[in-house]
């Protein structure tokens, strides 16, 4: 887009005039593939912002909605930062006192659901919320604050609502509150301005640009700023079609049916592939042999370092190995970008060596949320890759990374201490993660809250260590411990139930590790750890203080065996 732009709604407003007829999403409703053009999503759009206004909503209510991504939560979106309303997005999958704590505290007057079964479960504690509009408005009781989709639109019938509006919409006005999904202590509001998000995504699409030509399958959640900004605000200035995928269970059709050429990733869904991919080539195999030639040689072709034995064999290579895997994606891939956690060397390794475009970016929502990425044509997987223009990087003494940018917050909501801790007098952002910096690439070692400090005063990062054990499907989850011990051990989910053989098989993945990253006891723990237990925040990050206290006996014991045993 050459116009300038200053406000999010503007992105919308000007697609639909630049390619009214062209095909901007496209959803699964009731078993059939729809399409709507930017002219028809721009038209709908207005059409929310009518039911808002007769409502009785106005500039600077917080609105929340909860439902997987769809047109619906576009819609919504759209109509409610048109009228300077403030975007409060609820986890699918968060825990209802979660979603509760976050109504409250930002005061949310609105809220819509994807089903009206959700609400019994908030209506008791939802303060705050004075209408709630459901997709689907059955078994949410009988209670009159809760409307169907389709009767609360029809009340802006004959409405024109944006121009009352218009005046208090700015840069600099407060457009979201995204609560993260902290490892400890209540979730932080992060506040972020449309000037916040609209700079990151004219950086974001400058660094690794989209095309009109492209196609998103969109599967990541909206409520996280990583899938809002650089999948669906970026496909929007970009005038790319989004396909809403029907689900994780239905991804794999989804990508084959659909065959997009952009995806949005975690590293979590490349971890479940390669996972599934080892356990139908077992290691020594004919078919494994072959599939490591084909990651060998195609990494060192990836590298600029194939010989001219490598680039006969890579024709040969491609047809037998790399193309199954492209094929599964749809066929049509042409880039994939990586975010969210980090991406492990070892994964990299295998994907990008089988020739998938994948690009590395690193980001906070507190930035709205990139800070730095990777590019085409300058690649380096083992580092996040260099700033976005604008953003300004830098470490401090202890290694944290610091970012100043028009992309960081305004600061938490209701929350002037947490903000004050997290960004200084001169602007700069502290991340909480540890990193190098060479060459203007950001690497990333370790969170400044989770390194570990073993009682021998070695600093251990367990980020890298716990990718590196899980190259092994037998581990499904691990958390590494060893804070103030002196050696390290393991807690983790697996289907194998003999501690020396999980043991045995972490440490046979930390053979290229100093010393002192050898595991000398695992807990195994009976159930997996998620969302609803507790144990995962709904982005799956491990609540470490929650996992510790959990098993804070079994670790006692297990070091007081080990240091049993030495004294022996």
């Amino acid at each position: 887009m050459e116009t300038q732009l200053s406000v999010l709604p503007d992105l919308l407003r000007e697609r639909a005039r630049l390619t009214p007829d062209a095909l901007a999403y496209r959803q699964c409703v009731d078993g059939v593939w729809r399409d709507w053009t930017w002219g028809e999503a721009a038209r709908e759009g207005a059409r929310w912002q009518a039911a808002f206004v007769a409502s009785g909503m106005k500039a600077g209510d917080r609105v929340a909605l909860c439902l997987h991504n769809s047109t619906e939560w576009v819609f919504f979106d759209q109509a409610a930062l048109a009228l300077a309303l403030v975007v409060v997005p609820l986890y699918f999958d968060d825990r209802p006192e979660n979603m509760a704590y976050c109504l409250n505290d930002a005061g949310a007057r609105l809220l819509l659901l994807e089903s009206g079964k959700q609400w019994p479960l908030l209506h008791h504690e939802a303060k705050t919320v004075e209408q709630v509009v459901c997709l689907d408005a059955e078994g949410a009781g009988h209670d009159p604050r809760v409307h169907p989709l389709h009767v609360w639109l029809a009340r802006g019938t004959g409405i024109t609502p944006a121009l009352p509006a218009l005046p208090a919409l700015k840069p600099e006005t407060l457009a979201t509150i995204v609560y993260t999904s902290g490892t400890t202590g209540r979730p932080k509001g992060v506040m972020l301005s449309h000037r916040n998000i609209l700079s990151n995504v004219q950086a974001s699409v400058k660094a690794i640009p989209a095309h009109v030509h492209d196609s998103f399958l969109s599967f990541l959640p909206l409520s996280h700023m990583f899938e809002r900004t650089c999948g669906y605000y970026s496909s929007i200035g970009a005038g790319s079609q989004t396909i809403y995928a029907r689900g994780i269970p239905l991804l794999a059709e989804d990508m084959l049916s659909q065959r997009p050429t952009f995806l949005i990733a975690v590293p979590r869904i490349f971890e479940r592939i390669w996972g599934r991919m080892q356990e139908q080539m077992p290691p020594g195999s004919p078919k494994r042999r072959l599939f490591d030639k084909a990651v060998e040689v195609g990494w060192r072709r990836f590298r600029g370092q194939a010989s001219f034995t490598d680039r006969l064999w890579w024709p040969v290579l491609k047809a037998l190995v790399a193309k199954k895997l492209y094929r599964r994606l749809g066929g049509r891939i042409r880039l994939i970008i990586v975010g969210g956690a980090a991406f492990s060397p070892d994964l990299a390794r295998v994907f990008m060596g089988l020739g998938l475009p994948i690009l590395q970016g690193y980001g906070l929502t507190e930035t709205s949320p990139v800070i730095a990425a990777n590019r085409e044509g300058d690649n380096d997987p083992h580092t996040v890759g260099r700033p976005l223009e604008g953003v300004e990087v830098r470490c401090s003494e202890a290694g944290e990374l610091l970012v100043r940018g028009p992309n960081v917050m305004l600061g938490y909501w209701n929350n002037p201490a947490a903000t004050a801790n997290t960004v200084d007098t001169d602007g700069w952002l502290h991340t909480g993660d540890v990193v190098t910096i060479r060459d203007g690439r950001i690497r990333i070692t370790g969170r400044v809250k989770d390194i570990i400090v073993m009682s021998n005063g070695e600093k251990v990062p367990p980020g890298d260590i716990e990718a590196a054990i899980l190259r092994d499907p037998v581990f499904e989850q691990v958390m590494l411990i060893g804070e103030g011990r002196p050696k390290l051990g393991l807690v983790t989910v697996s289907a194998l139930d003999d501690p020396e053989q999980l043991v045995e098989r972490a440490n046979a993945q930390l053979e290229d590790f100093p010393g002192y990253a050898r595991i000398v006891g695992v807990i195994r723990s009976a159930e997996p750890w998620t969302v609803e237990n507790g144990m995962l925040t709904p982005t799956l990050k491990i609540k470490r203080p929650v996992v510790e206290k959990q098993f804070a006996s079994r670790i006692e014991a297990l070091y007081a065996r080990e240091i049993g045993s030495r004294r022996r």
